[in-house]
Order: C-alpha cells, then sequence, then structure tokens
C-alpha cells in the first residue's frame, strides 16, 4: 500500500508492480533465466544415487539369496538334484503341505517358541537388575562390571558354548561339584539341557540389555528419581511406577530385538546338545532346517522351514517398526 501525493486527502490506493516494458503483458515473469523442470525430479532421485552401493550390496547379499531360498522351497531339490543326476521338478506346496503334516515340525516350533520366551523374560530381567545396579554402586565397581558384561558379550557364541559345557562336565566340571550332584549329566535331561544352554544365551545376552537401560536411566533427571525416594516408594515401586514408563521406547527396542535374536540360535544349541540332543528332544527351528537341508538332503524341506522362520520373524519386525514409529508420534 502506497499513499499518492497530490491526491485529495492523501488517498491511498495499493503500489502497482513496475512496468514489464514494451510489449510485455503486465503480471509476466520479469526477464531471467527460467527455472529447468527437471531440477526438482533430480534433487528427488539425488538421495537414491547416494543409497545405490549399498542397495546394490544389499540386493547381492540379502535379497537374492532369499529369492534362491523361496524358489528352492518349490522345488524337489536332494542331494540327486544337487549332483545333477535328476533334473528339479516345481513341486508348488508340496513341501510345506509335508512340513505342516508333520508332527515333528509342530512340537518343534512349540519348542522354539517357549525356549525363546524364556531366554528373551530372562535375559530383560537379569539385564535391567544389572542397569539398576549400576546406578546404585561406586565407578571402579561399576567399570569393572561393565567391562566384565562387555567381555561375555563379545565372546564367539562357539566358545562360549564349550566353556559352559566345561563348566558343567559330569565329569571333570566344578558346577556339579560346588552343588555336589556327583556325576549328573545336564545334557542327558531335555529340561536341564534347555536350562543350560538357556544359561548361556543369558549370559552373552543380557550385556546389550544392561547397558541399553543403563544409559536410558542415566537420561532421566535425578530430581524424579529424588521425589519418588521421599515419597517413600521403594526401589520396586520406583522402577515399575517410574523408570519403566520412561524407559518403555528403550524397553521396546531391546525386547523386539531378543525375540529376533533368541528365535534364531543355532550355534549354542547345535554345540552344547551336539546337534539338538538325544533323539531330537532340543532342536529349534534353526538346528531343524540344518538337519533337514544337510544331515538328510532334504534341501527343499530345510528351504521351506527357512521361509517360515523368515515369515515369522518378518512379522515380528513389521510390529517392531510399527511401535517405533507409533513412540515417535506420541513423543
Amino acid at each position: 500500500m502506497t499513499v499518492v501525493p497530490g491526491e485529495q486527502g492523501g488517498a491511498v490506493r495499493p503500489a502497482e508492480r513496475p512496468d514489464p516494458g514494451p510489449g510485455r503483458p503486465r503480471g509476466a515473469r520479469p526477464p531471467g533465466p527460467a527455472p529447468r523442470r527437471g531440477a526438482r525430479r533430480g534433487g528427488a532421485a539425488t538421495p537414491w544415487l547416494y543409497l545405490a552401493p549399498a542397495l546394490v550390496v544389499l540386493g547381492g547379499l540379502l535379497i537374492y539369496p532369499v529369492y534362491q531360498l523361496g524358489l528352492i522351497s518349490f522345488l524337489e531339490y536332494t542331494q540327486a538334484q544337487v549332483s545333477g543326476g535328476e533334473p528339479t521338478t516345481f513341486q508348488g506346496f508340496g513341501n510345506y503341505a509335508e512340513l505342516f503334516g508333520d508332527d515333528e515340525f509342530w512340537r518343534v516350533l512349540l519348542s522354539t517358541v517357549f525356549f525363546a520366551a524364556a531366554c528373551v523374560v530372562t535375559t530383560l530381567a537379569v539385564g535391567c537388575a544389572l542397569a539398576v545396579l549400576l546406578t546404585r554402586i561406586r565407578a571402579l565397581p561399576r567399570l569393572a562390571l561393565m567391562m566384565a558384561a562387555l567381555g561375555a558379550w563379545a565372546t564367539p557364541a562357539v566358545t562360549g558354548s564349550t566353556v559352559w559345557l566345561l563348566l558343567f562336565d559330569a565329569d571333570f566340571g566344578p558346577v556339579n561339584r560346588m552343588l555336589g550332584l556327583g556325576d549328573h549329566s545336564w545334557t542327558y535331561g531335555r529340561y536341564s539341557a534347555f536350562l543350560l544352554v538357556l544359561l548361556e544365551v543369558v549370559w552373552c545376552s543380557f550385556p546389550f540389555v544392561m547397558v541399553t537401560v543403563y544409559a536410558g536411566i542415566r537420561a532421566v533427571p535425578s530430581e524424579v528419581l529424588e521425589a519418588a525416594s521421599l515419597d517413600g516408594a521403594s526401589q520396586w515401586r520406583i522402577w515399575r511406577s517410574v523408570l519403566a514408563p520412561m524407559l518403555r521406547p528403550i524397553l521396546v527396542v531391546v525386547t523386539i530385538q531378543s525375540i529376533i535374536w533368541d528365535f534364531k540360535v543355532f550355534t549354542q544349541i547345535y554345540v552344547m546338545t551336539n546337534g539338538g540332543g538325544i533323539a531330537g528332544q532340543n532342536l529349534v527351528l534353526n538346528v531343524y532346517a540344518y538337519q533337514k537341508a544337510f544331515a538328510s538332503s532334504q534341501y527343499s524341506l530345510g528351504s521351506a522351514i527357512g521361509v517360515v522362520m523368515l515369515l515369522i520373524l518378518l512379522v515380528v519386525t513389521l510390529v517392531y517398526l510399527r511401535l517405533l514409529r507409533r513412540q515417535g508420534e506420541e513423543l
């Protein structure tokens, strides 16, 4: 708005745009280089150009093997086809029908679910308890505990499983001597073998939960914890009513990741139970798939078991991503 001088009462009228010049309509774009139409489109494609190398690597290391896994699960693929003696034939869902009709598969699946659930619950309980303990002890004991936990976490699964077998050995293990169990064999019984493997899995898994939850506790304002203590709340009540709700995003992350890790346990079961225990009493899905594919040369059934595991873990991952997105919206 401009005030035009010389008019009666200083009338106010809108300011006019400068004259674009002779031969150009009013309101036209001033002279100058016009923006390129493909500029915005090229800007949108720039992130994909940066991601292209990683996508190529993932495609070679992940997508193609998953494709081959699914393809073999629909074929008749045994040792005869591997050696080229007989041609492969398309089975459709025949391998899946045979798998789902096998009572042993459902028994192994049920054992895997219960074993993974026990591992996850125990790992979370031990990790969270030690995370709270880290906030209560002095710097030197805290450093020693964290170094010991990280050492357990960094130990290879084969090495850790072998050490635990030596500790619980029926003849030379110190655990039986301390408990007065004589020559009791922990790997002979089904439940005792699962318990031994569970202890080893928790031993090498709790440090991740402990360090993650400890970092979350350190981020909680000290005034909140002091106020709860002044109100007379016990340590359990502070954890249940104050810390756990505030650490819910972190607890969701460690829970879902523990489910994925413990559901596909292979090395500990295979090493500590000698391939699945007596008569396969300690089989889980990963070891069961290995036995079907490589011990029995039924590669199609082994691939079908792998696809079933992939779908189960995919559902868990989608739930994990949905929970993360929902928590991000709440925050």
